[in-house]
This record gives structure tokens, sequence and C-alpha cells, in this order.
């Protein structure tokens, strides 16, 4: 397919799939039950970090941790007393468990007391090619509280590990991404849709080697740059967006038709 062609294919994916109707099936669908910024950012980090396995049982787990903070994430995390902190003991979604929950609350509360937005802490300056330095950032921060389980780690990926970072640029595109069709919420202003890296799921991987996106033979995170370099020439300010198109590639099957 010539690149011409390519562009006019995957545009037209994008506009199939990036629709209201995604989301109900879609781990984007927790951060949509709110309408709270530090709401949105905090349900969307645990979507987004719980996004492993089939999508029915991600959205399942999420709302179980949602209800455990009374579907109010913002005021339990800045007001909940060690008492309210017990029933998160039994919560588990494959290895992430309740060690890894109350450290990711332990966090949000230390973050919330002096920042108004988890934005700031994937700040990369306008200069900057993609976000790739800001995620670097984040990670360190997220790990910067004294006695943080080791354990967690294997949670919250960095570049700097050679990371495809998939869950976390995925959570990226829905905070920093904003169109007309509301799926991304567009509620972070500092970051450039121009610098987001396009999540090199196994969906997405298998279709962009297909479409022969990906020339890289591993899958790690210089084959994410290379694939949102690739996507660029379609749409240097918005590269991101063919994620909807590759993602829903893969889930309707097209690799095997």
């Amino acid at each position: 397919m010539n690149p011409i062609a390519l562009k006019e294919f995957l545009d037209g994916k994008v506009a199939q799939y990036n629709q209201p109707g995604f989301i109900a099936d879609d781990p984007v669908s927790i951060p949509h039950r709110f309408t709270k910024k530090q709401d949105i950012e905090i349900a969307g980090f645990f979507a987004a970090t719980l996004a492993w396995g089939q999508r029915k049982t991600i959205i399942r787990k999420c709302r179980e941790l949602m209800d455990l903070m009374d579907n109010d994430p913002f005021n339990f995390i800045v007001n909940h007393t060690d008492h309210d902190l017990k029933p998160f003991l039994n919560f588990k979604h494959r290895t992430f468990n309740a060690t890894d929950t109350l450290y990711f609350i332990e966090f949000f509360r230390s973050f919330y007391r002096s920042h108004q937005s988890l934005e700031d802490a994937f700040a990369v300056s306008g200069n900057e090619k993609t976000i790739e330095n800001g995620v670097i950032r984040f990670h360190d921060t997220f790990f910067s509280l004294p006695d943080f389980p080791m354990r967690t780690k294997k949670h919250v990926a960095t570049p700097a590990r050679g990371s495809t970072c998939k869950r976390l640029v995925m959570y990226l595109r829905w905070m920093v991404r904003q169109d007309e069709n509301g799926v991304d919420f567009g509620i972070w202003k500092n970051i450039s849709p121009s610098q987001l890296i396009c999540p090199c799921d196994l969906h997405v991987d298998r279709v962009a080697r297909k479409l022969k996106l990906i020339k890289r033979k591993q899958t790690d995170w210089q084959t994410a740059l290379e694939l949102t370099d690739q996507l660029r020439t379609f749409d240097a300010n918005d590269p991101v967006k063919y994620d909807f198109a590759l993602f829903g590639l893969g889930i309707e099957g097209w690799m095997n038709a």
C-alpha cells in the first residue's frame, strides 16, 4: 500500500473507531464516570495501570476499586483514614495486589498535597520532540517516597529500562488529546498532542508490522518511537490518533482477514 493510500485507509479507521461508542467497552470508560479533573486523573491512572487482560475483567476490577473509594477518588485520596484503607487489603487484579494499591494511594495523597494536577509530574518543555523525559521523570517522582515497595516497580514502566510504557503513554493520550469525538479528555494543556507516543500493545504492534510501519525486530521503547515517527508522516500534530485505527484493526481481526 503506498503512503497516500495507507494514510487514507488509516484516516478512515480513525473516524470509525474514535467515536463515543468506543468508550463503554474500553478501560477509558472508568475516568469517563467523573467530571472533576483530579477524579479523571486518578481514575484514569488506575484504569490504565490495570489495563491488562480481558477488557470486561479490567473494567469490572476498576469499578470495584472506584467503589472502594466511594466513587469519589480525589476526595478519598486526600481525606482517607487508615481505617478506610482496610477494604483494599483484599483487592487484586492479576499481579497487582493490595501492596501496590496502597502505595498508589499514598503516592497520590503525597503528590496532591503540593500539586493541583498530575500533569505536573509529566511536564516537558515545548522544545522536546516527545514526552520521553516526562515519562522518565514521572517514574522517578512516583518512586520518590521513602520505603516504596520494590514489587510495585513492575507496574509503572520507564523508557530508561527500555519498556514500551504502553499503559503510561495510553494514559497520556487520554489526558492530552482533545477532539470533538469525546473519547480522549484533553484536560492537560501543557503537553502537546504532537509530543505523545503511540501505545505499542500487542494489537497495535501486530497491525503496524503488517502495514510495514515498524521494522525493528523487538518491541521496546525504540519501537514505539519508530512507530510514532512513521505516524507523524500522516499527521505531525496528532500522530497518536492512529492508535484508534491500529488497535481497532487488531480487535476486529483484520490481521486474519
